[in-house]
């Protein structure tokens, strides 16, 4: 889709949005013919339609012979008007845009806003791009309409620092839709090998390397809490390590993002009930966020070194399967105590963990995972639990959800609670029981993060929704990709 500014508004555009604060006058606009403003305050009029914050209304009149349609929206309060606001009023007109099965749309903002060029660019582009996505591949037949090009109005002397905010919201959003798209893949499509390829091609794509771990090599490293959980299934695990060198001099200095892989989750023999199953395509969510936040920060040349790690498995049955009551053997030595094999994708994440710490001598390390449906109740749809053991680190990841709005919520990592995961026959259990559930799985992950900075993101809730929700479709979010991207970003 084509997204530009322009200066010159067409006579007759074929679709406009008008966004105006809860002050502004529809005549004030100096942009607009007079025709035009004179029929959208007779429409305001006579609706007693009010400006305020995302109200939107539209109508379409005739133009000449052709039909114009208009899209009203409402800022509300100009000061309150920041970037995580307006992208909710953008992602609500573009909606109404494909339901009137727009084209060619004009925005226009009618009011002086307080964002600077390059961030009002940069949130133009993502919402649209984001709200308009569709994962429809599978329908033979699609009814979903797609918009042609958006064009900005805005009346500057250059659009130097607009074009450099459309190019990077561009990006963003384009590596979000990728995640998406992995997540939103069938289970039949993506597997632990297929997964490995997608990453392969991406890499190759947005010019990063990427090196791709076999069985016999997964065994060699003793990774052997990772290898339990792929035990069950006919297709192998795939440990996936992307490298991303953007400082060379600085090469000491390694970011690793660790992404929960599990292309599907039976539950194992701790089986999961059928409704609770439907959806676990999505449980590598975190690989996916991964994949796409690599792909960012190449395409971006940040200058900063990253390793991507993906364990990458299904926990499905079989005579192979491991089981409840398995005594299991981590790569860093420790010994587990399995007392619920749906407590998989934890397993899989402290061999990567490890891997990264020793063997790849990374300095700090996040993890990002749908991993506990506890942070689910807590938290519900719409927020990503938060856990770690680094405060400055924490306060950089919360400035970059308020920049990119994904909404996160620090829990406590409350050291007492580690009594919950002892085990009388081993070093640990892979489960703390019904309390507490997301932080008892974020510190038995802490368990191997050896005392380095280290997040734990839980994304079990926000990583896919089940209606339309913002610039958030059915399906996937892509959650994680814009929030890892600006963190590392901050990170230069």
């Amino acid at each position: 889709m084509k997204i530009d500014v322009t200066r010159k508004v067409p006579e007759h555009p074929e679709t406009l949005i008008l966004v105006l604060d809860e002050v502004s006058k529809v005549n004030e606009i100096e942009i607009l013919d007079d025709e035009l403003l004179d029929t959208i305050e007779h429409f305001v009029k006579a609706e007693s339609f009010l400006f305020d914050f995302a109200n939107i209304r539209s109508f379409t009149r005739m133009a000449g012979k052709k039909p114009q349609n208009i899209i009203l929206a409402g800022a509300g309060d100009r000061d309150k008007l920041d970037s995580q606001r307006l992208r909710k009023v953008l992602a609500g007109c573009l909606r109404e845009a494909i339901r009137m099965k727009a084209l060619q749309v004009y925005l226009n903002i009618g009011f002086e806003t307080a964002i600077p060029e390059a961030e009002l660019g940069h949130t133009v582009a993502e919402a649209t791009l984001l709200t308009s996505y569709k994962f429809n591949r599978y329908q033979s037949q699609s009814n979903g309409h797609e918009l042609e090009s958006l064009h900005l109005i805005y009346n500057t002397k250059t659009n130097r620092h607009l074009n450099r905010g459309i190019l990077e919201g561009r990006i963003y959003a384009e590596a979000t839709n990728l995640a998406r798209d992995l997540v939103n893949e069938p289970p039949n499509v993506i597997n632990p090998e297929t997964l490995a390829d997608h990453a392969k091609k991406t890499a190759l794509q947005y010019g990063f390397s990427i090196d791709i771990f076999s069985m016999d090599k997964i065994k060699r490293l003793k990774m052997e809490a990772f290898l339990s959980v792929g035990k069950g299934s006919k297709t192998e695990p795939r440990l996936i390590l992307m490298r991303y060198n953007g400082n060379p001099d600085k090469k000491h200095q390694l970011c690793a993002l660790v992404g929960k892989g599990l292309t599907f989750d039976s539950g194992g023999y701790s089986l999961k009930p059928a409704a609770g199953m439907v959806n676990m395509k999505t449980d590598m969510g975190g690989a996916a966020a991964v994949i796409g936040a690599m792909a960012a920060i190449a395409t971006l040349k940040l200058k900063v070194n990253v390793l991507g790690v993906i364990a990458a498995a299904e926990n499905m049955i079989g005579s192979n399967a491991y089981r409840p009551g398995d005594i299991i053997t981590t790569m860093a030595g420790k010994t587990i105590e399995v007392v619920n094999t749906d407590a998989e994708g934890r397993l899989t994440l402290i061999d990567a963990i490890h891997y990264a710490l020793e063997k790849e001598k990374a300095d700090r390390v996040l993890d990002i995972a749908t991993l506990t449906g506890a942070a689910v109740a807590a938290l519900g749809k719409d927020f990503s639990a938060v856990l770690g053991n680094n405060d400055a680190w924490m306060e950089q990841l919360q400035i970059a959800a308020d920049a990119c709005g994904e909404r996160i919520w620090k829990m406590p990592l409350h050291e007492d609670y580690k009594e919950l995961i002892k085990s009388e026959v081993a070093d640990l259990k892979n489960s703390g029981g019904p309390l507490a559930g997301c932080i008892t799985a974020a510190l038995f992950i802490g368990e191997f993060v050896q005392d380095k900075p280290w997040i734990h993101i839980d994304i079990a809730g926000s990583s896919s929704k089940d209606k339309p929700s913002g610039t958030d479709n059915f399906g996937a979010t892509g959650v994680g990709v814009r929030l890892l991207t600006n963190l590392i970003r901050n990170m230069e």
